[in-house]
């Protein structure tokens, strides 16, 4: 007869997520074994899904605290042991609950995550700072979201969020997202490539083969939020992910000169030609508080009024509202937190511009994802 102690062990166990697949390792049948002898004392053996397991300290640390709390424990041994072949199949049959290969789990009819496509008709325009601050915003408001570096020449989002040089778990032909500190999970082309400083050099093909794997081979879970940095301009990938992704809503981000704002319109323009929703615009590097006068005087760097015309121009276009999400200030933490690896809604959170993007992400996080391609479960009751 299991005794209330090995029940109560088996409960603590149950509240330990995979640090990865954010999931209870009780549910991933990765507790091996459960031994309590007679002074309290409980040995435990957790079974890794692969021996380098990078967040295996984490896993030790999350266990012993569980178990340590539960009445009656005297003192937690923890072994660490490594799935067989066998098990890690069984792990991934677990995680795709049954689903074909190869599907993607955002473009089903019943998906509730949103998908949010950041794009730039040029680059340098700040694309991917905006996208990976925005999703540590969304994660501080209590979202559980994924970032996807879809920039495959210029993939420089793992730099931002401090996991550039972090490899991604492999369970079979499953992929974990790289978990970062600020809770956002993240993969990168670059995570994929044997070396760091090896160059991508792919055509079409290859760049659609590319996007398909890091949203069909990737274990994304259960997501809030995903939001794909794109390369700039109207390529291969922007055409692949209308195919594979055509509920995927766009961001179009553009700085205020007019040689910016025009090519950024060609980015919206490129989103509804594959029937896709520009939902807003954003401006960047809008202009420089005065550090003399304070500020309300805005030094103009680069102009000013590019996002208002691009989302004026798009909304005229469209036949819809593309409203001005925010104008983010030049600042210079927003630079040195991307360079360091801690964004600036992180590292820097009262200043002007986290401000900005976290009123961004706040509006963003408030939207419905709406009616389009869901299934509503409605059975005609009869003829009219």
């Amino acid at each position: 007869m299991t005794s209330p102690v090995l029940e109560q062990v088996q409960a603590a166990l149950a509240t330990v997520n995979d640090p990865e697949i954010k999931r209870p390792i009780t549910d991933l049948n990765m507790v091996d074994s459960i031994d309590i002898d007679d002074t309290g004392k409980v040995s435990v053996k957790v079974l890794l899904t692969v021996a380098g397991c990078p967040l295996k300290e984490t896993i030790t640390r999350d266990v012993t605290n569980a178990v340590s709390r539960v009445a009656g424990v005297t003192a937690v041994d923890l072994e660490l042991g490594v799935m067989t072949a066998e098990q890690r199949s069984g792990l991934q049959e677990v995680l795709r609950d049954g689903k074909a290969q190869k599907e993607i789990p955002f473009a089903r009819p019943d998906s509730l995550t949103k998908v949010y496509a950041v794009a730039s008709g040029k680059g340098g325009v700040g694309k991917s700072s905006v996208t990976v601050n925005l999703a540590i915003a969304m994660a501080k408001q209590g979202l559980k979201v994924g970032v996807l570096d879809a920039d495959i020449y210029g993939h420089s989002v793992p730099a931002m969020l401090g996991v550039a040089d972090t490899r991604p778990t492999q369970v079979e032909d499953l992929i974990m997202p790289v978990p970062t500190p600020s809770g956002v999970s993240v993969i990168s082309i670059g995570m994929l490539k044997p070396r760091r400083d090896q160059v991508v050099a792919w055509r079409g093909p290859m760049l659609d083969r590319a996007l398909v794997q890091m949203l069909a081979d990737v274990y994304w879970g259960d997501i809030d939020v995903l939001l794909l940095d794109l390369p700039p301009g109207t390529g291969d990938v922007a055409i692949s992910l209308g195919q594979h992704l055509p509920n995927a809503e766009f961001i179009v981000v553009t700085t205020p000169q007019e040689a910016a704002a025009e090519v950024a319109e060609r980015a919206g323009t490129m989103a509804s030609m594959l029937h896709q929703r520009v939902i807003g615009v954003i401006e960047n590097m809008s202009f420089l508080p005065c550090p003399h006068c304070g500020p309300e005087h805005r030094i103009e760097v680069f102009g000013s009024g590019g996002g208002a015309r691009v989302a004026a121009t798009l909304g005229a276009r469209f036949g819809y509202d593309v409203p001005m999400l925010g104008e983010i200030p030049l600042d210079l933490s927003l630079r040195e937190g991307g360079d360091a690896g801690k964004p600036i809604v992180e590292s820097d959170p009262t200043s002007p511009a986290a401000l900005v993007l976290s009123g961004i992400a706040q509006t963003l996080s408030g939207r419905g994802r709406g009616l389009a391609g869901m299934q509503l479960g409605l059975t005609p009751s009869g003829k009219f």
